[in-house]
């Protein structure tokens, strides 16, 4: 599609010229958020819904945010947005809390049929872009998964051309025909917030680190935790990385020689990611940097490509998991807190691969008590048909090929000592129930 870019500053920016009433609204998520646009929004919004109209029951838009680490939404401005998200990572907490997030309950995989057709067709896309280069191409920058589609099916896509933003190369660049509006800003791109793992995330670390050979492709979930086990994956050997996002540690391994992809059956030789989520050091490292490509979910998450990774390693974090190995991924104490997001792809990928293996790490246990547990308080955001090897700070549970009793006698090996009995009993209670 041909877009006639116009060149606008950012306090000139109308978005009444662009947003209708009951228009879906995305933009990337995290460090990839064009702050400047999503704040003129916001800033914007009852002027749009002043439009309304139309034969339209409300003036009223929505938006979809993925995980957010900007302050730019607050629940008030539920006065006339909708929000939509898949998870309540970051500060989308806020709205959560408020009861104004609504939640797509939707596979990373599934993100280019769920944003371009159907009721969740995205109208209007806002995209953090970085400038053009000597050959006239703009770089997606921080982001491309969910987004490159929307290039193509958003009726408006306005860009933020940040001249801060890293440079990166991917599988889609982009021109000026591409934009219909670009706004020329300088800021640093927002980065992840501080966090410290602790030491149940070290003796978590150690174990997984464990598990992975030398020459593995190694997938990495969100969170402190497998920040921790890539730290620990130092004295590996020609390590390579297909992952939905790259953060600080991955990018030392690269610079510490640890990941060259030299023995990747796929892509051999680059680092293949969706996105960036740290800090301005990965996006240093990415910058102008030909041996790190981003590409979109159809392929970062794609169960065809993953199984033809050899030795293909996926880690990722849960919430609780039950003593048969059924994982929540999603709901905490009643509250929706995670996502859905791309674990199952990445477990059910790694299951097809030669070699490879699908691993869940998580702290046995948290304040309010075991997270290993003899029911799921949340929904099964994993079956237990997909669940393979289980790890807390107690050890490593291998669930593959064993029947329910054996994974149950795995499972409270890795559980908190102290839980051990109760969550046994409670087991086998819950077993006679459902035999009566």
């Amino acid at each position: 599609m041909s877009r006639a870019a116009r060149v606008v500053e950012a306090d000139a920016l109308d978005f009444t010229q662009y947003v209708r009433s009951g228009d879906l609204v995305a933009w990337g998520q995290c460090g990839a958020e064009p702050c400047t646009l999503t704040a003129r929004l916001m800033a914007q919004r009852k002027a749009i819904a002043a439009q309304g109209g139309q034969g339209r029951a409300s003036g009223r838009f929505r938006v979809f945010i993925g995980a957010s680490w900007s302050e730019t939404l607050e629940p008030e401005h539920a006065d006339v947005v909708d929000f939509l998200a898949y998870g309540a990572a970051g500060t989308n907490r806020r709205l959560e809390r408020a009861g104004v997030l609504d939640i797509l309950p939707c596979h990373y995989s599934q993100f280019r049929e769920a944003f371009t057709r159907g009721p969740n067709r995205v109208d209007v896309l806002l995209l953090q872009v970085a400038p053009a280069d000597e050959s006239g191409r703009y770089s997606l920058s921080i982001a491309h998964e969910y987004l490159v589609p929307l290039i193509e099916t958003a009726r408006v896509v306005i860009a933020e051309v940040n001249a801060a933003a890293p440079w990166t190369y991917g599988e889609r660049m982009l021109r000026a025909e591409d934009f219909d509006v670009l706004v020329h800003t300088e800021r640093m791109p927002l980065e992840a917030p501080a966090a410290q793992a602790g030491a149940v995330e070290a003796r978590i670390a150690a174990h997984v680190a464990g598990l992975v050979e030398d020459g593995s492709t190694l997938q990495f979930g969100l969170g402190v935790l497998p920040e921790a086990i890539a730290q620990r994956l130092d004295d590996r050997r020609d390590l390579g990385v297909h992952t939905g996002t790259i953060g600080d540690a991955i990018a030392g391994l690269v610079e510490a020689g640890v990941v060259t992809n030299a023995r990747k059956t796929r892509d051999a030789g680059v680092s293949i990611a969706g996105t960036m989520m740290g800090t301005r050091r990965v996006y240093g490292f990415a910058h102008r940097n030909a041996q790190v490509q981003f590409c979109s979910t159809a392929y970062t998450h794609d169960i065809d490509v993953l199984g033809s990774i050899d030795r293909f390693v996926a880690i990722n974090s849960a919430l609780e998991v039950d003593l048969t190995g059924q994982v929540n991924a999603e709901v905490a104490a009643g509250r929706y807190v995670g996502a859905v997001g791309g674990a199952l792809d990445f477990m059910r990928g790694a299951a097809r691969s030669r070699g490879g293996m699908a691993i869940v790490a998580l702290a046995s246990s948290t304040r309010h008590g075991s997270r290993i547990v003899a029911r799921l308080a949340g929904p099964v955001s994993t079956p237990r048909g997909d669940a393979a090897v289980i790890v807390t700070e107690h050890g490593v549970a291998d669930l593959r090929g064993l029947t329910l009793a054996q994974r149950v006698e795995r499972m409270l090996a890795i559980a908190p000592p102290e839980c051990r009995e109760a969550l046994a009993a409670g087991h086998h209670a819950q077993r006679d129930t459902l035999a009566a």
